[in-house]
């Protein structure tokens, strides 16, 4: 009898509580991510049979749709800013709210945390950002002289992406968010006192010898998170922009997978899910190695 075997019988009340957990992470998420990984090297259209074809997907990307670019740059760019702003600020707002009392604290957390759940707030930004003179920043504006004329700034190039960046940023603070208030919440006092013996003097070195090193499993989970939410902003762009938008200027992986997949070329928006995965890896492994130093 191997090793597992040996294991699963002596903890069979164990791995009996795993097995709904088990199955559905197989069913619902490893799968679809191997399917997708096949699918990217086939040309499937959901009505024939997928042919395999290498890595024409791939080569099409790189050589013909132009559009894809354009995609990768806004992609990036919104990933290189809402990531690490994002998962920074989620970390300090917790790191502050933890030391409200605890009222109040659950507050703040609720306040800070329903953003991102809400679905009504992109109605609020599209409110506040209106191309007409009854947008509530185009109003302000014009009421206090700054502009003569409504800005376009849902429409006009020049903006957009700011726009999304705002949004993108105000609704970070999700699981992530949570998993740091809930990592302070459960930190050993004890570590705090033992580092006042050797030496620590003030809250910084205390947040850095001591909290975050402690942390690391939340702030691993959390990275993932700021990951897996910067590089497929889709939903955020599609809502206050329009799909598409104007000349692309929000357009990212995202929305270049949604587009594809509506016109069921399906092994093409594999092949881009497939990027954005891999693209997500490398970004993961680079935080764990930045993690790793944490405290050193």
């Amino acid at each position: 009898m191997s090793r597992l075997a040996k294991d699963i019988k002596q903890n069979i009340s164990a791995y009996l509580f795993l097995l709904p957990f088990t199955v559905l992470f197989l069913t619902f998420t490893l799968a679809p991510v191997l399917i997708s990984l096949y699918y990217g090297f086939t040309y499937y259209n959901i009505l024939e049979p997928a042919k395999f074809i290498g890595f024409d997907n791939y080569i099409k990307m790189l050589t013909i749709d132009s559009i894809f670019p354009l995609a990768m740059k806004n992609t990036l760019v919104l990933a290189a800013v809402t990531g690490p702003v994002g998962y920074i600020s989620s970390f300090l707002f917790a790191w502050f709210i933890n030391e409200l009392v605890p009222k109040l604290r659950a507050v703040m957390v609720v306040i800070f945390y329903a953003p991102s759940i809400s679905g009504s707030v992109y109605l609020i930004w599209k409110i506040l950002f209106s191309n007409d003179t009854y947008g509530y920043l185009n109003g302000v504006l014009l009421k206090l002289g700054f502009i003569s004329d409504p800005i376009d700034w849902l429409t006009n190039p020049k903006y957009m992406m700011m726009v999304v960046i705002i949004v993108s940023l105000w609704m970070s603070l999700g699981a992530g968010f949570l998993s740091f208030v809930a990592g302070l919440q459960n930190m050993d006092r004890s570590q705090y006192e033992a580092g006042y013996v050797d030496g620590i003097t003030n809250r910084w070195q205390e947040l850095w010898f001591i909290t975050l090193p402690s942390m690391r499993p939340q702030l691993l989970f959390g990275a993932v998170m700021s990951i897996s939410s910067a590089f497929s902003v889709a939903g955020i762009t599609t809502a206050l922009c329009g799909f598409p938008s104007t000349d692309y200027a929000v357009h990212t992986l995202g929305n270049h997978v949604t587009d594809y997949g509506g016109r069921y070329e399906m092994g093409y928006a594999s092949a881009l899910a497939t990027l954005i995965f891999l693209m997500m890896i490398i970004s993961n492994k680079a935080i764990q190695s930045m993690l790793s130093k944490v405290g050193n």
